[in-house]
């Protein structure tokens, strides 16, 4: 494969759009052996939980793929997000600039957020030595978006790989500062509308038979799927801008440190003041228009995923989070599963240019959502 060709590699994959279809092997494409996959995981996030301190979290998580993104100019890449870190896929060209970000990133949690984020760079060359694959699907919830979806157990090594201190990216020095432009925490915590907000993470048990594994997921999104606005956790009715902002501090930390944090966060409290009085106004500024944003917010949301596992974040009645469980109770032996009941959503949000559709939004459990639900796996597995 030429330079170009790998570089290609991901845009050349054709979209699927019902997410339904996500078990589908042919919608798979091996990723070349000269790719890497980059990790990243939050140190300790069961106690930052304890502590109320998800949002800081989340914000790492997603701060890994705004530092990497805008590292590459903002070119497609596969990535996901997985609440208290993130994964994503590089081609060779984009390896250095790739550790470059994490490094950064690594070290701004540590200065700013206080947390210790662990990153590495995988060769997927070594994860394919160890009898496992990376096979990469786009999913497109929306004409403006695609999410990378991961099989083949390849990204799930890469995280255990990382937790035993291999293939590290050691932190950058002090005051290093990643490029978190369009990285941003201005909702409100969305609360639940059918009963509860349920966080699920599901995973194969190690040597399963594949088919039956499929059958569970497919099952599990079908129960999703039959229930209003696909138990999307988004209200169709709106979302809920204050000012303000829950997320005003978390923010202000994302910007350059050359000022002192009260004049980074003045600052974000007189932007978030001016963007809350446009999206409630409805006042069009130039090409940007509040109702399209608003609408492509919940279309381009990213509340349920498949990365060697099923995650979703669900708006759902218990009896659909009772039928949920029932169902995984009854594939013992084929997945292992972690669920987390909670009563609210909440958004981290990427948007690198407020005029363009392509703004992705990252949606979790406002009180531990994804961390909790692998938490909850671990004790049952």
């Amino acid at each position: 494969m030429s330079d170009q060709a790998t570089q290609e590699f991901y845009t050349a994959i054709s979209p699927f759009h019902g997410f339904a279809s996500l078990m589908d092997p042919g919608l798979y494409r091996p990723l070349p052996d000269d790719w890497s996959l980059g990790v990243a995981d939050i140190v300790q996030s069961t106690k930052a939980i304890q502590d109320n301190r998800y949002k800081a979290v989340n914000t790492a998580g997603a701060a890994v793929i705004a530092a990497v993104k805008n590292a590459m100019g903002g070119r497609d890449l596969p990535f996901v997000f997985g609440g208290d870190g993130a994964g994503f896929a590089v081609a060779p060209a984009d390896h250095a600039l790739a550790a470059e970000a994490l490094a950064a990133t690594a070290a701004w949690v540590r200065d700013a957020l206080d947390l210790t984020m662990r990153v590495a760079l995988v060769p997927v060359a070594a994860i394919r030595a160890a009898g496992l694959d990376v096979r990469v699907a786009r999913y497109a919830p929306s004409d403006n978006v695609t999410y990378a979806m991961f099989a083949g157990g390849g990204l799930g090594w890469a995280e255990a790989a990382m937790k035993r201190g291999e293939f590290a990216v050691a932190p950058a020095p002090t005051d290093t500062m990643p490029d978190l432009s369009g990285l941003s925490c201005r909702f409100e915590e969305i609360p639940a509308a059918r009963g509860m907000i349920l966080a699920a993470v599901i995973l194969p048990v190690p040597g399963a038979d594949p088919i039956a594994v499929r059958a569970v997921i497919e099952d599990i999104v079908a129960l999703a799927e039959d229930s209003p606005q696909q138990a999307s956790p988004l209200p169709a009715r709106g979302l809920r801008l204050n000012w303000p902002p829950l997320g005003a501090d978390l923010e202000a930390r994302t910007r350059p440190s050359r000022r002192p944090l009260f004049l980074r966060k003045l600052s974000v409290l007189a932007r978030a003041l001016v963007y809350t009085l446009i999206l409630r106004g409805g006042i069009k500024v130039g090409s940007f228009v509040p109702k399209t944003y608003l609408r492509e917010v919940i279309e381009n949301s990213d509340f349920r995923k498949f990365d060697d596992g099923l995650r979703m974040i669900l708006d759902c009645p218990p009896a659909l989070a009772d039928a949920i469980e029932a169902r995984l109770r009854r594939a013992a032996g084929t997945v292992r599963y972690g669920l987390h009941r909670e009563r609210a959503a909440m958004m981290t949000c990427f948007t690198p240019s407020p005029t363009e559709s392509s703004h992705v939004h990252f949606i979790d459990g406002a009180s531990g959502g994804y961390a909790a639900a692998a938490t909850a796996l671990k004790q049952n597995g």
